[in-house]
Order: C-alpha cells, then sequence, then structure tokens
C-alpha cells in the first residue's frame, strides 16, 4: 500500500492548482440555519470545474506525470465525474485518456467526459467493472492508471479543499464529506486535522443498492483511503434516497444551488438530524453533474414529499360529467392540474366505475390535506400515492 499524502504534498498540490482548479465559495445558508437549527455552510464543489471536486486529484496527478508517462497517455475507471475531471486534466497536458464507464453511467456524465476529449469506454455494470476493464486495459497497452480514490496524489489533491475551509470557516465545529471509495474524505480530513485539529470530521454514506447518489455508490473504500479515514475520521452516518431528494430539492429551490445524489448527502444528513452538536456546521457539496431525467425524477418525488405534489387515486361513476365535477372540486380547492389518467380496463369493482389518477400542484402538506378532504365529503373514496404516508 502507498503511503499517505502529506501536509507538504497538499499544499504543493494547492500551488499547482493555483489558477486551475476554481477555489470555490463557502455561502452560509439561512434556509438550512434555520431548519436544522444550527449554522449551516454550504461549500459548493459543484461549482468546480468539470462540475465537481474531481479535478483537483486528476490535474495533480496528471500535471506530476513522468515524460514517459505522459507519452503512453492515461486510463481511468469513473461513474462520471472522475472520468471528466480526468478527460478535462488529460486534454490539457495534451496527452491522451481512455475512460472505463458502467455501461448504465449517466448519459449527461458520459457525454461530457467525451466532450473533454475522453474517449469512453461502456463496460460491467458498476464501478468495480469499469475498474477491471480499466486494468485489464492498462496491461496492455502500458498506459497510467489514474485512481478515482486508490492514489497519493489524487487525494493530496482533494485534500485542497481542506486547506481552503481552514480558512474559509474557522468557526465550523462540524465538517460532513460524502464517502464513497473515501479520496475526497481522506484528503480533506488529512488537511483538516493538521490545520484545525479540534474540528469534528464526520462522513456520510448512502443507502447500499440502487441510489441517486451514484457518485459514491462503491462496494468498498480503498485500501488507503480507508486507512487514512480510519484514524481521522470521527463519525460516518447513512442517509437514504428520499432524505438525499429532499436535500436537493431544497438546495435548488431555495439557494439556487444544483447538486447530484451525491453531492446532497451531506446536507441531506443535517437535515435528518444525524450531524451531531448544535454548533456550527460546513457541508462539502461536493458536485453538481446530474443526469436530466434522474433531476426530473428527483424533483417529483421531493415536491411530493414535501407537500407540493398531491398523487391520488380514486374510483368515480363512469358517466358523462364526472370527471369534470372532480377536476372542478380541486379548482375550487385551488390545486393545479399536473396530469390526469383514465382507467377503464382491468382496475374497477364494476362496469358502472372508471378509475382515475390524478396529480396536483399543491401550496403544502395543509393544502393537499384540504383537497383530499373536499373530495371525501363529495362522497368520493380516495387513496393518496406515494408520501407521505
Amino acid at each position: 500500500m502507498a503511503e499517505a499524502p502529506t501536509i507538504a504534498d497538499i499544499e504543493a498540490a494547492r500551488a499547482l492548482l493555483a489558477g486551475v482548479a476554481r477555489e470555490t465559495p463557502l455561502y452560509q445558508t439561512e434556509t438550512f440555519s434555520r431548519l436544522s437549527g444550527r449554522t449551516v455552510l454550504l461549500k459548493a464543489e459543484n461549482l468546480q470545474r468539470t462540475g465537481s471536486f474531481k479535478i483537483r486529484g486528476a490535474y495533480n496527478t496528471i500535471a506530476t506525470l513522468s515524460p514517459e508517462e505522459r507519452s503512453a497517455g492515461v486510463v481511468a475507471a469513473s461513474a462520471g465525474n472522475h472520468g471528466q475531471a480526468v478527460a478535462w486534466a488529460a486534454r490539457e497536458a495534451g496527452i491522451a485518456a481512455t475512460i472505463f464507464m458502467p455501461e448504465d453511467a449517466p448519459m449527461a456524465k458520459v457525454e461530457a467526459t467525451r466532450s473533454y476529449g475522453g474517449h469512453v469506454e461502456l463496460a460491467g455494470a458498476g464501478f468495480e467493472g469499469a475498474v477491471a476493464a480499466a486494468l485489464e486495459h492498462v496491461e496492455s497497452i502500458g498506459a497510467t492508471l489514474v485512481h478515482a480514490f486508490e492514489d497519493a496524489r489524487v487525494i493530496a489533491g482533494q485534500g485542497t479543499i481542506g486547506l481552503e475551509l481552514a480558512e474559509q470557516a474557522p468557526d465550523a465545529a462540524t465538517v460532513l464529506i460524502p464517502i464513497g471509495g473515501g479520496g475526497l474524505a481522506a484528503g480533506i480530513s488529512l488537511a483538516l486535522r493538521e490545520r484545525r485539529p479540534g474540528q469534528r470530521i464526520v462522513g456520510v454514506v448512502c443507502q447500499s443498492g440502487l441510489t441517486i447518489a451514484d457518485g459514491i455508490s462503491v462496494k468498498s473504500r480503498g485500501e488507503l483511503a480507508g486507512s487514512i479515514l480510519d484514524r481521522t475520521v470521527d463519525d460516518v452516518v447513512e442517509v437514504s434516497d428520499e432524505e438525499i431528494s429532499d436535500a436537493l430539492v431544497l438546495c435548488l429551490e431555495r439557494k439556487k444551488l444544483l447538486v447530484e445524489g451525491a453531492g446532497a448527502v451531506g446536507l441531506a444528513a443535517v437535515l435528518a438530524g444525524r450531524a451531531g452538536g448544535q454548533d456550527p456546521v460546513a457541508v462539502v457539496l461536493s458536485g453538481g453533474n446530474i443526469d436530466a431525467t434522474t433531476l426530473i425524477s428527483v424533483m417529483r418525488l421531493g415536491l411530493t414529499r414535501s407537500g407540493r405534489y398531491l398523487a391520488l387515486r380514486m374510483l368515480i361513476p363512469d358517466r358523462p360529467g364526472e370527471l369534470r365535477n372532480v377536476l372542478d372540486l380541486v379548482a375550487r380547492e385551488r390545486g393545479n392540474l399536473v396530469s390526469v389518467d383514465h382507467h377503464r380496463e382491468g382496475t374497477t369493482r364494476t362496469a358502472l366505475q372508471t378509475e382515475v389518477e390524478l396529480v396536483v400542484s399543491t401550496r403544502d402538506e395543509a393544502h393537499c390535506e384540504e383537497i383530499l378532504a373536499t373530495l371525501r365529503t363529495a362522497g368520493y373514496t380516495v387513496e393518496r400515492l406515494g408520501p407521505p404516508a
């Protein structure tokens, strides 16, 4: 196993990244501070070049390659963000980059990687499959693998965020960092342990299985990154996809910051009350590269969970004008119809009924309850679909 980078390595990476990686802003947010009962600061790495923190580690690694390594080109395996960063950094260095991505990688990330000049190969059902294909390719052509997190140079590059946080958020008692393979959290925590040794460092992971936080959905941490986290991180907490969706929607609506699922996990932990303590907390928003179709689904789920969308199913008499009566009741309560589905076959108990599914745009949860009460008072049996229960 390689040795962990030192604070000197992280400082050297910062000097190398000057004028390349942006020193991303730290925002204090009134909305999230009020909701969580503590001061919340957002480190906006979603505004970084290529849309995530990954440019730091990728550029630091590629810029320090030997002439022989540069001539052979670089290879990377990525769920999306690392691949974009490696492609961009390789293009800036004038060398070839081949990026292996999972077969189900979001197309927005695939196309972005190609736009930065990377040659994309889709291989494997997940990140681990892409890694296996990348390693095989490296063996066959002799190129240099730029690993997403299991590389001291990559970790040192990510650690420059920790140097910035130490300067921007000296009063933050806790720092929340997403953990997938562990390179980001390892780098930041190494820097903070040197610059702000009293700060509490909390890693945030997503639930296992299919998740919108694809950027941190890996089966295990890297050996090097894991060994660093074992001695630098105070706690690790888990958040659900529903909690990530809520945080993502709120961040976009209230702070006008678009973050991807993996980038929102720290904020989700704060809103769910899992960050610990009541003192100021700094949250790393690690990336903003979310696929448009995923964003639409997340927004619908988040709006439904917050009472901004009401989805319902009901049986109505199959006679002229009955659907109009239902819609008139919804309109009377100032509900705005988003969609209506009308089913006659296979969903009713008698030939004299038809099933209707409605999605209505609403103000809040109280407004949802008002609409449901009005429909039930009118004699309709109504089933609410989706959250809240």
